[in-house]
């Protein structure tokens, strides 16, 4: 879930999220969307599978790139866990 995390703190890189989350592209079409060259794109698409957020595909020449809604998801979930745990256990605070 660390990986998750710091995958995410970039902006960039939630934007790519954001592309991804509603069609597969490749490295050229992420590069010319964000105005980035292919080689930024890619080490930023790597920090990304490295997390498990996407996942590629091999079509002809092109590899196509998508976004793991489960990984994510689950992530999300596993912090909203883990703060609310915390918040539930604590004993009411007085009314003032």
């Amino acid at each position: 879930m660390e990986g998750v995390f710091e995958a995410l703190a970039s902006l960039p890189r939630r934007q790519m999220l954001s592309f991804l989350a509603q069609t597969a592209l490749s490295t050229a079409e992420l590069a010319q969307r964000f105005g980035m060259s292919a080689p930024a794109v890619s080490r930023h698409l790597a920090v990304l599978a490295r997390a498990g957020l996407v996942s590629s595909e091999r079509q002809g020449q092109r590899v196509l790139y998508r976004l793991n809604r489960d990984v994510l998801l689950g992530a999300l979930a596993h912090l909203a866990s883990e703060v609310d745990g915390p918040l539930r256990r604590a004993p009411p605070r007085e009314a003032i």
